[in-house]
């Protein structure tokens, strides 16, 4: 059995270079969703939420391969954020962030089957005793960015700060375009098992040519 992998399949859109930002294209995507709002650094929501994400994922891929005959990898964790002030993202003002931590799904994963996927999850997670707090929060989620700026940021997270000055201030203002959506990430390396300054994240900015605005 071939398993459908995202990162293959979408290799344009889950690799890229650290040296400049590259302009691509990312179409619709079915998600699975969770929202919250603060830093996530040592936040228990935010840690509950990211359980309950993936608990519900490979849910998904059991279920997938299973009733289906069709496996996949399961995507790397990714988030939208954003906040009132864009600012705070280049001073790092955390506590004023809103989140929403998302995993990609295949193309043949339908909304009623991530749904269908929650509830079996939450039966589980009683039956074993292990509540997960946030599970009622995670939800069906679709998201179409169409065109983008991204790059590979290759160091801690609070070292984004003057990538992203750079994105907003010169790199934005240069190709003539402004915001058009929530700044996302894709989590390449994970945390609990990576260096501080070898983890990988690809910073994606979706934009609108000023004059489309």
């Amino acid at each position: 059995m071939d398993k459908y992998d995202i990162k293959r399949e979408h290799r344009e859109l889950y690799s890229c270079s650290a040296e400049d930002f590259a302009e691509v294209h990312a179409p619709e995507f079915g998600y699975l969703a969770v929202d919250g709002k603060g830093d996530p650094n040592g936040s228990e929501e935010y840690a509950d939420a990211v359980e309950a994400l993936y608990s519900v994922a490979y849910t998904l891929k059991f279920t997938s391969k299973k009733e289906l005959g069709r496996d996949f990898v399961v995507g790397p964790l990714e988030g939208l954020w954003w906040s009132e002030d864009m600012t705070t993202f280049l001073t790092r003002d955390k506590d004023s962030w809103s989140w929403r931590m998302l995993i990609a799904q295949p193309p043949w994963i339908t909304d009623d089957m991530m749904n269908d996927a929650i509830e079996t999850a939450g039966d589980k997670a009683r039956a074993k005793k292990n509540p997960l707090p946030s599970l009622p929060r995670v939800r069906p989620f679709r998201l179409a960015e169409g065109r983008a700026l991204q790059i590979l940021h290759v160091g801690p997270y609070d070292d984004e700060g003057p990538v992203l000055q750079c994105l907003h201030t010169q790199v934005m203002p240069e190709r003539g375009v402004t915001f058009a959506g929530d700044h996302h990430e894709i989590y390449l390396s994970d945390p609990r098992r990576t260096a501080p300054e070898k983890l990988k994240t690809i910073l994606r900015q979706p934009v609108a040519g000023i004059q489309e605005q």
